[in-house]
């Protein structure tokens, strides 16, 4: 209405409009702009990694689906779903973008579509997005906005409902809040779309669509990754399948029975594999099979039960291949290659807590040969660094500091001398490692602020072990998001240092907390074990 006569309140009020234009242009510096063009940027390159890894999930999801299409097909189905709408809601906030650079710079759409912030002109027009986002009245705003929001709660709805679970679904945390907020600057409660967009630079508002296409993709692969667990929870996984013997005993007298179970370590309850004893010809290394017909052993459960009467005495050993039915139906066959020892005498070792001897700590065995006291009897290590040592009654202990695998060397006292008892083979492992754990989240998990805010340090929890050991914190990283930048301090020592605690007091809900690059003095010294990442809910 350019040719109207105005009002003198008229115009006062565009004079002032245009002192606030002038002020507002003036507050808007160029450092604060070139750090909306730092975080926009950071946020699109989050945004390429969180589509990397969604996409992991989905490759998952159609092996399973090949795999056990009964059990997978909906979950599958369900995962396809949050994928179609995570993507209209990504393409709804690309085109929000493409029409502000279009307003702004004057470019086509087709250029938009590839056009960088950082190759703006007017970084800080407020003018275009305003129009654009929330229109004429901010208190009634009917701009693109509006329906972004409602197209934001729709999503989160529709997300929340495919998982059936209700006590997962009450643990899922999508965030992409739109509630309407209080403002102390103006004493009111002001909307979602008022709080974001409301004469904020354009540079601003760019960010904050990075920002929201951020919290798509990472609810994305929330939502797709708890679908996926509900498929592969309590499957085995086939992809290093191996042929396994594992025999009652390696060492056994002369007219006593040789009993092993032959299986192959990843197995379908649905499907017994066939397991074939006999030699073995590999001429063909990718399809391995046995000689003539062989001797066919029962299977039950997926484990095939070998057992053979035994006569001659000394070393014996046997081969085979065990069938495995592949999900494209071809036939797999896996190759096995056992040993035993046949003698007259017998003796026992019986590590006390476990079946292997682990590297740094003390393993008590119990060791008996038959016929003879235990005083009578002494043993030696060999195959690994270390040594055994007795306790008396038969009671032995056993200190290594390196290896693979070792041998238990017997031998007894009798009248004309010492002679040998026999030996048995021992695997040898360095102990395993333990999981930091953080205000009481170990792995993945959520916790609560005021959990996070009293959290003391990292406790290395090691559970489900027989020896009751202690790893000290030697040093760890925390990593979080704030105000859209990832930052991240490292620590020495367990507990949480000043820079650490004001990060966590900063945390908000909906965000994540990690714990990484945690080290810890082991047994045979400085080890490196697996952190955990925190979800604030």
């Amino acid at each position: 209405m350019s040719g109207a006569k105005e009002t003198p309140r008229q115009k006062m009020i565009g004079m002032m409009y245009l002192v606030l234009t002038a002020l507002l242009a003036l507050n808007v510096s160029k450092e604060i702009l070139n750090a909306f063009i730092a975080i926009e940027e950071s946020l699109n390159t989050t945004n390429i990694n969180f589509d990397g890894k969604n996409q992991t999930l989905y490759a998952k999801f159609d092996k399973a689906l090949n795999d056990n299409k009964g059990k997978a097909q909906k979950p599958y189905d369900k995962a396809q779903k949050a994928k179609k709408w995570s993507q209209e809601l990504c393409d709804s906030l690309n085109a929000i973008k493409g029409r502000l650079y279009q307003a702004v710079q004057g470019v086509t759409k087709e250029q938009a579509d590839t056009f960088q912030l950082k190759y703006l002109d007017s970084k800080d027009n407020y003018d275009i997005p305003t129009n654009v986002l929330i229109g004429a009245d901010p208190e009634a705003p009917t701009g693109a906005a509006v329906g972004l929001k409602k197209q934001i709660e729709e999503y989160k709805k529709n997300m929340e409902n495919l998982i059936d679970n209700p006590a997962e679904r009450a643990a899922l945390k999508l965030g992409l809040e739109t509630k309407d907020s209080y403002s102390v600057a103006e004493e009111k409660t002001v909307t979602w779309e008022d709080n974001n967009f409301y004469h904020a630079p354009i540079a601003a508002v760019l960010s904050v669509m990075a920002k929201l296409k951020t919290d798509v993709k990472n609810a994305e692969g929330d939502v797709v990754q708890m679908l996926l667990k509900s498929v592969t929870a309590n499957d085995f996984s086939f992809d290093a399948v191996e042929a396994k013997v594992v025999a009652e005993s390696n060492y056994i007298t002369a007219g006593e029975e040789y009993k092993a179970d032959i299986f192959v370590s990843a197995h379908n309850s649905a499907q017994d594999p066939q397991v074939l004893v006999g030699a073995v010809d590999t001429t063909d290394r990718k399809h391995p099979k046995v000689l003539g017909t062989g001797m066919n052993v029962p299977v039950a459960g997926g484990v095939g039960r070998y057992v053979v009467k035994t006569s001659a005495q000394g070393d014996q050993t046997y081969s085979g291949v065990i069938n495995v039915k592949a999900p494209d139906g071809s036939i797999k066959a896996y190759p096995f290659h056992a040993e035993y020892k046949v003698a007259a005498p017998s003796f026992a070792v019986s590590p006390s807590k476990m079946n292997v001897f682990y590297i740094g700590v003390p393993n008590p065995v119990d060791i008996s040969v038959a016929g003879s006291a235990p005083n009578d009897i002494t043993a030696s290590i060999t195959g690994a660094a270390g040594s055994i040592k007795p306790l008396g009654q038969g009671k032995f202990e056993v200190n290594l500091t390196g290896g693979v695998e070792c041998d238990v060397n017997l031998s007894v006292k009798t009248k004309t001398g010492t002679k040998s008892a026999g030996k048995q083979h021992f695997r040898v492992k360095k102990v395993p490692s333990p999981n930091a754990s953080f205000a009481g989240v170990t792995g993945d998990g959520p916790v609560s602020a005021a959990e996070l805010g009293s959290a003391g340090g990292v406790i290395p929890k090691l559970e489900d072990f027989v020896f009751d050991l202690k790893f000290p914190v030697v040093s760890w990283n925390m990593s979080m998001m704030i105000n859209g930048l990832y930052i991240d301090a490292a620590a020495n020592g367990p507990g949480v240092t000043p820079e650490q605690r004001g990060m966590l007091a900063k945390a908000k809900k909906g965000g994540r907390v990690l714990i990484e690059s945690v080290y810890v003095m082991a047994p045979e010294g400085k080890r490196k074990i697996n952190g955990c990442v925190l979800k604030i809910k």
